[in-house]
């Protein structure tokens, strides 16, 4: 990198774009990975993430939203352990601060409707209280999250929301590299 010149930097430059370009084919070949898994529950990870989404859009959410509820589990294959961090990652160019925080919380939100079961702290989102997105964050695990496990909900399909995902990605807002894609 010492020795690459404005030549070198314009060909890495263009190639990372056209990289960039495909994260949302990338995202959602990665959901279509959670077909199948149920892990427990009466519908699989997949169906969760639609339900998720299709809640959110049908109350009304704007699209980076429904967008963060389709993906706020999308971490559960790669990030078994802290599978709201990755998704979070993943989201948190496209995003505001609010939704980001909502993605990169929701596991401690979410555990207030289970922790008890597993020997954890059911209260544990109350260390985040007086956080300006604390009720937000509830209230997606609430109106969204918990509520999406239903074997007799009609989900939208992943195609409905394709348009959403490309949209919401096609420019990152938050990012070191918002320059560089501002000026591909």
């Amino acid at each position: 990198m010492k020795e690459g010149t404005q030549e070198d930097w314009a060909i890495i430059g263009a190639d990372y774009m056209a990289f960039a370009k495909g994260l949302p084919d990338r995202v959602l070949d990665h959901l279509r990975l959670l077909d199948g898994d149920f892990g427990g529950f009466p519908v699989d990870r997949l169906e969760h993430s639609l339900q998720t989404a299709t809640r959110a859009h049908r109350d009304g959410r704007d699209e980076a939203y429904v967008v963060m509820a389709l993906l706020h589990d999308i971490g559960d294959t790669l990030g078994t352990f802290n599978h709201p961090e990755v998704a979070a990652s993943i989201i948190k160019p496209f995003v505001s601060e609010e939704v980001h925080w909502i993605c990169q919380n929701h596991g401690h939100f979410q555990g207030y409707y289970y922790f008890h079961y597993l020997g954890m702290d059911q209260h544990s989102r109350d260390q985040f209280r007086g956080n300006p997105h604390f009720d937000a964050c509830a209230e997606f695990c609430e109106k969204y999250d918990q509520a999406a496990f239903d074997p007799d909900y009609q989900s939208e399909s992943l195609a409905f929301f394709e348009p959403m995902v490309r949209r919401v990605m096609a420019r990152p807002i938050n990012s070191l590299y918002a320059k560089a894609a501002e000026a591909a």
